[in-house]
């Protein structure tokens, strides 16, 4: 197999990179494609960093063990297979479901501070940044933390004020610059996403996938 063609997206909270990305993958076979997510690299909640007022701050590179994802990506360039528990919100690393991820001709990496980690960014063929207006990320979050981790309106705007958009700002934005494609994601419209999916699919599939022996 020639050297996987290497994409990363990010965005930030609410900028849809997980609707984004349930499309894009739609139009791959699993042999063709694998999925990393940083947020699968978070560290051990013991060795996370609390605020003044002791909130624990997830939204700081910090968090993030960029070593252990960086050996991982490494050996999915090389054709090899990783291991890696999956992280999701209130589910203990011992309960945490183990993730098995094979080596394919793309390999997609998500997450917020992929283009801050210098050594992880040079790896990328392609840079793909999701933007949105504020008020609408904002009113995205709201509604998923309610829905899905029962926070009140108070606490998504604490962590909305104090950790999310510092974060945005420092570690996030200031890439956005040097992203080969920039998908505005302001509409509720699944529809605009699809074709954004579709385009860029039937691109990588002619240039990477239809070239390969």
């Amino acid at each position: 197999m020639n050297k996987p063609f290497i994409i990363g997206i990010a965005g930030g909270s609410g900028s849809g990179k997980t609707f984004f990305l349930k499309c894009f993958l739609s139009y791959f076979a699993d042999d063709q494609i694998c999925l990393v997510s940083q947020d699968d690299y978070y560290k051990p909640l013991k060795e996370q960093p609390i605020d003044q007022n002791g909130w624990v701050n997830f939204d700081l590179p910090q968090c993030i063990d960029d070593q252990k994802l960086l050996d991982d990506l490494n050996t999915l360039l090389q054709g090899g297979t990783i291991q890696k528990k999956e992280y999701t919100f209130n589910v203990s690393a011992d309960k945490a479901k183990m993730l098995t991820i094979r080596s394919a001709p793309i390999i997609i990496v998500e997450g917020l501070f992929i283009f801050h980690f210098s050594k992880i960014a040079a790896l990328f063929d392609m840079r793909i940044f999701m933007d949105a207006e504020e008020e609408i990320t904002l009113n995205r979050r709201i509604k998923r933390d309610t829905a899905e981790r029962g926070y009140t309106q108070d606490m998504i705007m604490y962590q909305w004020v104090n950790h999310v958009l510092p974060a945005y700002n420092a570690y996030l934005l200031p890439y956005k610059g040097t992203a080969d494609k920039v998908i505005l994601n302001n509409t509720h419209v699944a529809d605009d996403i699809i074709a954004v999916t579709e385009t860029l699919s039937n691109e990588l599939k002619t240039k990477i996938l239809l070239s390969e022996p």
